[in-house]
């Protein structure tokens, strides 16, 4: 977010998080990228602040880690002391969750996280909701390199390099007419908590219909080793259109990734480079 934004985003968290009873004198930004996660002090809830007008349901994922919580899925829960629901202030959705402590000091074994993920998975089965496949992600992404105004810097013969890669990957993952449930769809180490209480997956917003394949592809390669019964022929070409799919946001208009167009420019390179696919953690820029 833009800095004035930043600060109404803040504003808003603090007011919300006030008006339900919550002692609140001090905000901690924990991160901003597409939307603002604010630690709250001294009631330590953490705010995640998403613009009314983004692509995201803040209201599907509150009621889908509600319901996943009832599965005894591992998932960071909403704060306990105010009503299960987004709140609406000044333009922005927020949703109110509980707050860990990172475990800084311990390393999250490849097996253990591989086993959370099949714990997730279990759970997600479990759940019906109406969302989008994730070739439908691929297609808005092909939509995306192919419009200038949305990717203006990105070079014709890179430009071919996205589309061609999401088109051919997408039709053959397509014609594969496998076994296909509700996922994550980005459970990256970066949206797992690595908790004293253990391992906890947070941000659904970009959950989707699919193989668990593409769930994997987003989750080191060691990871997706320990998955049981997982079609690592599978995962490999998920993990292209995952790399085709971060590359195309990297060159996107007003991305405000840390890594910025450097990773950009190493994603190209390694999808130039063709298969077999990387994780996503062994590339370098």
């Amino acid at each position: 977010m833009e800095a004035t934004e930043r600060r109404r985003a803040v504003a808003a968290a603090m007011a919300t998080a006030s008006e339900l009873n919550l002692a609140v004198d001090d905000a901690v930004v924990l991160s901003d990228s597409n939307r603002l996660v604010v630690r709250l002090m001294p009631c330590d809830t953490v705010a995640r602040v998403t613009p009314a007008t983004h692509f995201a349901s803040a209201e599907q994922e509150v009621e889908l880690v509600r319901r996943l919580a009832q599965t005894d899925s591992p998932v960071a829960p909403l704060e306990p002391r105010v009503e299960p629901r987004v709140f609406v202030r000044d333009g922005f959705k927020i949703a109110l969750w509980v707050y860990f402590e990172p475990v800084e000091s311990r390393t999250l074994p490849s097996a253990e996280y591989a086993q959370k993920l099949a714990l997730l998975h279990a759970g997600l089965r479990q759940i019906e909701v109406t969302t989008p496949h994730f070739l439908d992600r691929v297609a808005d992404t092909r939509r995306d390199v192919a419009n200038r105004a949305v990717t203006p810097d990105l070079a014709d013969p890179d430009r071919a390099l996205l589309a061609g890669t999401l088109r051919d990957l997408g039709r053959s993952i397509g014609s594969r007419r496998g076994v296909e449930q509700l996922l994550h769809g980005e459970p990256h180490p970066f949206n797992i908590l690595n908790t004293k209480t253990g391992p906890l997956f947070i941000d659904f917003e970009n959950t989707a219909r699919g193989p668990v394949e593409y769930d994997l592809a987003w989750v080191p390669s060691e990871v997706s080793r320990h998955y049981p019964d997982a079609d690592q022929d599978l995962v490999g070409e998920c993990r292209g259109v995952v790399l085709a799919i971060v590359a195309a946001h990297r060159w996107s208009l007003g991305d405000r990734h840390p890594s910025g167009r450097a990773s950009g420019v190493a994603f190209l390179r390694v999808l130039r480079a063709g298969p077999p696919w990387p994780a996503l953690d062994d590339i370098v820029w």
